[in-house]
This record gives C-alpha cells, structure tokens and sequence, in this order.
C-alpha cells in the first residue's frame, strides 16, 4: 500500500496515472483545493507504484518506508474514505479529451512562470502546436514556487523539475529578465497584442493588504510578502531591522499557511535554516537576532484558523519548539511584557485577538492587541501582517482595484466594464484572487487554456501580422540583458556550486547583476 504525506502539492498528476482510481479527492470532486492532501485509498490500492513515479514532489512512499514521523499519515489517508464512505475507487473507463482542428502557426505569449503559468505551458504544449515566448520579470523562473514556498519545505519545490523539461521543449522560448508594463526598457501589453495570437497573464498576486492601523508604517513593521521575498533572496528586498539586542520575539498578525511559514522560519533554530536554500543575508541577520518566540494572532477561534493542519503538523516538528495555543478568551493571557525566555524557544496562538496600534517612536517596540475583554501589550521588535494578497496592476491592463485581480470571465481577461478582450487570458491568483494551491492553479490553468483552444478553434483570435522573429528584434532594441534557457541553466548551476561548498542545496543570488553574470552577460 503507498501513502500520501505531508508534501503533497495537490497537482493530480498522481489521479491522472491510478489504473483503479483510488486517489481522491479528484479535481472534479469536492474538497479539492482545500483539501490539505490527496489522499490513497488503502482497500483499493494495488500497489503499482504509478503514482510515486508521478508526483513531482516526492510525495508518496510504500507504507513499510515510512519514517516514525510520517507514520501518521497511514492512519490519515484511510480516514478520508471512513469519513467520505460516498468515495469510491475502483477501475474507471478512460476519457480522452476533444481535439478541435486548430489554425496553423499560433503563437501565444505567457507572463510569469509560476504554477499556473506552468501548468498553461503543459496544457498548451500538450492540446496544440503552437510556439510559446515565456517571459518573467525576473532572471530566474519558478514564481512563488521558487520565492515563495518556504526553504524547509524543498520537497514541493520538487514540482518546478517538471516545469523545467517543458522549457526544453523545442516550441519554447524563454525570456527572463523582461518587465511588462509601460515604463522604460519595459514590453508594453500592446505589443504583446500586437506579437501574439494570445497572450496569457499568470502574474500571481504579490501585494500584500494592510492593517489600517497606528503605528503601522513603522520600521519593523513589515508584511509576510515581504519577509518571504527576503528570506527567499527574491532580489530588491531589503532586510527588516531586527536588532540583536531586541525582545526576541515577533508578532506575526493572520492565520494562513503563510504566517505558519513565517512563525517557523523566524523561531527555527539557525542551524537546521543552514542546511537550506535561506538566502545567505537572511540567514546571517537571523543567526545574530535569534528570534525565540512568535506570538501569531488571529481574529477568530482555532476552529475557524485559515492554516491546513498539514502546515499546523509541521511545526511540531522542529526540533526544542514548544506550541502554545492559547484558545479561551477569559483565561489568563501569557506575560509579553518583556523579553521572551532565551532558553526557550515557542510559537503562541493567540485566538480571539487582534491588533489595535503598532507601538514605537523610531521603531516597533510592542503592539497593542485585544483579546476577547482584556487589552493588553505585546513587546516586540518585528510586526509582520499576513492577512490576504492582492495582484499588482500593469500599466496598459484593465485592473479591478475592489478585487485586487484582473477582470475576467472564465479566465477570459475583459475590460472593466466586462467587454472580452480577444487574444487576452489571465490565470492563477491574478485571475480568482489568493485562495488555494499548487494544486487548484494546475485546475486553473488548464480550464484557462481549454477556453483558449475553443477561441482558436472557433476564431475568435485575432491573429498577428508580425513575422515570428518581430518580436526577438524588438527585446534586443528594448530590453538589456534578456535571458534565455542556457542563462536560466547557468544560474541554476552556479548557485548549485555556491551552495556545495556549505553542505547547502544551492546558495541563491540576491542581485539582478549577479544573476545576469551568472547568465554569461558580462557587467556594463
């Protein structure tokens, strides 16, 4: 029997290979997306291992291989059919998509290659035959796979190997280092328009919502966005002023899997973050600050916490850190008056709390929250906000500011007045907004690509007048330094041997210029 553990992303793959169907929940049932795992059902399994070669996460194992603490996990995939008796598995009859006949010679455009601008490259590659330029902003690809998930959790990285063979393909072409907007040395959406039959936009959402209270533009003051770009080397991100001598302790304000990310990273021990992908700046401030206490806040009741309990299991294992979950309103609320206990290092939940001023005259030293009836003051040197994200807009696209995503309909990108724009597509979080997975994005993306083939099919495209080679002249006139796929490969390389030396999985750059040297641009 295999069994489904922590890692899992969600992406299907392994439903898709199961000759029996007994991985669920599937993508067309119900859960999927905000279950925290798939799940394998122990009756049904025939042990083919079809799975475990799929996932591109690493994800599955026999149950015999299963270490002391992955064990639990063989009890939590059979209580997914015990509690779900109405799933079944079984042998299935094989469905085989449409294959409409398509125009020659598409060629389409992709922004951002995160999971759901990767999984639109499959789907694209797979269901048609057209050319794809893919562009990102910044020298390397991988989205918030690569700048999001955080350094101790390598194994969902493990998803961006699949993406990587799709850049081989030869109907791609990669473009990084390469801003879309209307500013200097930018591509404007126009000329994408104008280059392409489509152009799909899979632009995340990286803005981070406030607080909207005193205090809060404060230095140490700071949004999980932020933090994460930083401890990620996501380049251009400056350092939080944590000083050294400080409380040792933070306050992070949401529930979400990502305030979790940050509450563990911030209170792990420097050593075990040592044997990660953590960028070098990050990993030096924290071995000097040491942070050993994270108070995490949330408005509601544990119940009502947006963290899956996968992330929540997570934190149970690094090693000498004590949860506290602190749950009833009218009980005795702990000390936060001074410094947290150097000795010993926790992560407190505070539920029923919410902060009401950010404390400090140069800087954050404390911050004033509520819990249930008590009011009462929490000493800290860092403030982080974890409470929702919103896509950033792009100069020449329609943007619905209320939402804080582009205007759609069924990925279908439209004017702000709801007219379709022919030829434009947007996917991901920058389509629905921030909810859901790696998982949820692959769903996203191929339901987006589909309306695509459907528009091409039907020619609904406006199709471009420009030569296949237009749009290479007008990089090279507009865009210094655009790197291709052997650049991409040479930055991977030479973070690989930066890391070798420390025992590290990779030492990531932290500047555009070191990047774009590693790429083989010599420095102007």
């Amino acid at each position: 029997m295999f069994v489904i553990t922590q890692s899992c992303c969600s992406d299907a793959a392994c439903v898709s290979v199961c000759p029996v169907n007994c991985i669920h929940p599937t993508p067309e049932e119900r859960g999927f997306g905000s279950s925290d795992i798939l799940h394998i059902d122990p009756e049904a399994c025939i042990d083919c291992g079809a799975c475990a070669d799929a996932c591109p996460v690493d994800a599955i194992y026999p149950a015999d291989k299963l270490g002391t603490r992955d064990k639990v996990f063989i009890d939590i995939n059979a209580d997914y059919y015990k509690n779900n008796p109405d799933v079944t598995s079984g042998w299935s009859s094989v469905t085989y998509p449409d294959i409409p006949k398509l125009p020659a010679g598409l060629r389409v455009a992709l922004v951002g290659t995160g999971p759901s601008g990767g999984y639109a490259l499959r789907t694209i590659l797979d269901r048609t035959e057209a050319l794809v330029t893919v562009i990102d902003k910044l020298p390397t690809p991988g989205g918030l796979v690569r700048a999001g998930v955080a350094p101790d959790h390598p194994g969902t990285k493990g998803v961006l190997r699949g993406f990587d063979l799709l850049y081989r393909d030869p109907r791609v072409t990669m473009a990084t280092n390469v801003e879309v907007g209307t500013g200097p040395g930018q591509i404007t959406p126009d000329e994408l328009a104008e280059h392409f039959d489509a152009v799909f936009y899979a632009v995340g959402a990286n803005e981070s919502r406030r607080l909207g209270i005193p205090g809060e533009s404060l230095p140490g003051s700071t949004s999980a966005t932020e933090l994460v770009a930083w401890y990620n080397a996501v380049p251009g991100i400056e350092a939080p002023p944590i000083p050294r001598d400080g409380t040792g302790r933070a306050v992070v304000v949401g529930t979400g899997n990502v305030a979790l990310d940050v509450a563990r990273i911030l209170v792990s021990p420097p050593e075990m973050l040592a044997t990660t992908d953590i960028a070098d700046r990050a990993l030096r401030i924290l071995e000097q600050q040491n942070i050993h206490e994270v108070a995490v806040l949330g408005r509601r009741d544990q119940a009502h916490a947006a963290y899956t309990s996968a992330e929540y299991r997570a934190l149970s294992t690094i090693p000498g850190v004590e949860v506290v979950v602190h749950d009833d309103p009218a009980a005795a609320l702990p000390d936060f008056d001074s410094s947290a206990d150097p000795n010993n290092r926790r992560i407190i939940f505070l539920f029923h709390s919410a902060p009401e001023e950010i404390l400090g005259q140069s800087r954050v030293d404390g911050v004033t929250v509520r819990t249930g009836e008590h009011r009462h003051t929490i000493a800290t040197d860092l403030m982080v906000r974890s409470i929702g994200y919103r896509s950033t807009p792009i100069d020449g696209l329609p943007f619905d500011g209320d939402r804080g995503v582009f205007p759609n309909t069924d990925g279908r990108m439209t004017t702000v007045s709801g007219d379709v724009i022919p030829g434009a597509y947007v996917l991901g979080w920058a389509k629905r907004g921030p909810s859901g997975g790696i998982g949820t994005n692959k769903v996203c993306a191929e339901a987006t690509v589909e309306h695509f083939i459907r528009d091409a099919a039907e020619g609904r495209l406006p199709r471009t007048g420009r030569s296949s080679k237009a749009f290479g002249a007008l990089l090279r006139r507009r865009t210094r330094n655009v790197i291709g796929y052997r650049g991409v490969r040479a930055i991977d390389a030479g973070e690989r041997r930066r890391g070798v030396t420390q025992g590290r999985p990779r030492v990531k750059y932290t500047e555009v210029s070191d990047m774009v040297g590693a790429a083989g641009w010599r420095k102007r």
